[in-house]
Order: structure tokens, then C-alpha cells, then sequence
């Protein structure tokens, strides 16, 4: 029976994915000096994750997260400049939230989320999910002025310079994955991927896009090119973790 995974797409996510990206972002987000805070986050930090329904919901939750550690500022620029912050009936423990949520919708173009029915509903995530709606026109606003005020043609002007020179440099690198041996074989393994299409070289110098080699010390380890990390994370190799991203 084929595993089914949380899909990335730009519809929303499921209210787990944004709780467990809220705690994430809660616990790296970047701490202004006082002089400097404008948006406060609460301490939640003993609050614990919602058990991950996946390894690719777990990797979803992180990557939303870490987006809106890399625009902090223009997400707190934007919810100040459309008056969506300060909410008094929002408390300071759901800011977290309400950042991470903010992300998400611009990602969309402020488009609605899909509803996902099968999955428990978080009262949290509803009422900030709600509460933005309300500033939707006037958030998109925001953002439209943030970008002509710099200049900007789209929202990756606002990453730190020194973070988009090393995405610019880990984006290039080859990936290596672990093969759970405990639940796969190389063998088993290799035969799967050639079924998918995809050619075994001796090394990374040989890469084309549909190729990986075996690491030549390692050799329960596989190395990819880089342009085949999102195709590849959503096979069922990974939902069933039998391959572990290294």
C-alpha cells in the first residue's frame, strides 16, 4: 500500500505543521535588544511539540520555521505597518504563531488555505488564522509598501546578506542520505531508485540530474545532486524511513 505524506504545496498546512513550526520559530527567533523590541514573544518554551505525523511533516514544520527566522524583520514590519500588531486579545505566547501564520499567507499571495478535513483542528491555530483574514487586504498592503520602499521584487531582498550567500553555497552541494539498514538493503534500495529512473555513478564528479553515487567509505550512505532534494524527499523511501537525510 503506497504510505501518503503531507504534501508541500501553497495551500496551507495541517494545524499541527503551524504549531509545531511556532514552537520551533519561538525557540531561535532573534532576540532584539530592548531598546530595539517593537513585536514581544512570550515564553512558551516549555510547551511541548505536537507529535510529528511524519518525517516529512517534521521537515515541513522546520522549514517553516526557519523562513520566518530569515524574514523576521519584514514580517514584523509587516504586521506593525498594517496595525495588526500590537492585538491585545492575541497574547504574547501566540506571536510565535502569529509570525510563522503571516509567513505561510504571503507565501500563498494571501490566497486561502486549504481545508484539511482529515486532520484535529488546534482552537489556537484557528483564531490567529482567523484574526489575519481580517487584515488580509491590509497585510498584502504592507508588504506591497515594504517592497517599494526598497526597491524589491520580491521578498528574498529582505534575507540577510551573509544568509543568502551560504544558501547560495548549500543550495549547490550535493546531499548525502542514510539507508536504514534495519528496515532496507543497498540492493533493495538501488533497485528502487533505477525503477525510478535514476542512474548509479562512481562519483559526484560524474553527477548529471538523475544520478547518485554510493559514498566510497560509507557504504550505507548515498550521495545525490542537489537539484533532486525535493523530488526525492517525497518518495515513500523517506515517508517510510528507510532513507534518512543526512
Amino acid at each position: 500500500e503506497k504510505r501518503t505524506v503531507t504534501q508541500i504545496e501553497k495551500n496551507g498546512y495541517p494545524d499541527s505543521i503551524y504549531i509545531n513550526a511556532a514552537k520551533i520559530f519561538q525557540g531561535i527567533h532573534t532576540e532584539k535588544s530592548k531598546d530595539r523590541i517593537l513585536v514581544r514573544y512570550g515564553d512558551n518554551s516549555e510547551s511541548p511539540m505536537v507529535a510529528f505525523k511524519d518525517e516529512h511533516s517534521r521537515r515541513v514544520a522546520y522549514e517553516l520555521a526557519f523562513n520566518a527566522l530569515k524574514y523576521q524583520d519584514l514580517l514584523e514590519e509587516i504586521l506593525l505597518d498594517s496595525n495588526a500588531y500590537p492585538c491585545y486579545s492575541i497574547p504574547d505566547e501566540l506571536t510565535s504563531l502569529l509570525v510563522v501564520m503571516l509567513y505561510d499567507l504571503q507565501d500563498r499571495k494571501f490566497q486561502e488555505q486549504k481545508i484539511f478535513h482529515e486532520e484535529e483542528h488546534v482552537a489556537e491555530v484557528q483564531e490567529i488564522g482567523h484574526y489575519l483574514y481580517r487584515y488580509v487586504t491590509k497585510l498584502a498592503a504592507a508588504l506591497a509598501r515594504c517592497r517599494i520602499k526598497h526597491d524589491a521584487l520580491s521578498i528574498e531582498y529582505f534575507v540577510p546578506e551573509n544568509v543568502w550567500k551560504q544558501e547560495q553555497r548549500v543550495s549547490a552541494l550535493p546531499f548525502c542520505v542514510w539507508i536504514n539498514t534495519s528496515k532496507i538493503s543497498l540492493e533493495d534500495v538501488i533497485r528502487d531508485l533505477e525503477m525510478k529512473g535514476l542512474t548509479k555513478v562512481e562519483s559526484v564528479s560524474d553527477f548529471d540530474h538523475y544520478t547518485y553515487a554510493v559514498d566510497q567509505h560509507c557504504h550505507d550512505v548515498l550521495v545525490f545532486p542537489s537539484s533532486l532534494k525535493e523530488e526525492l524527499l517525497n518518495l515513500d523511501l523517506f515517508a517510510d524511513c528507510k532513507l534518512l537525510l543526512q
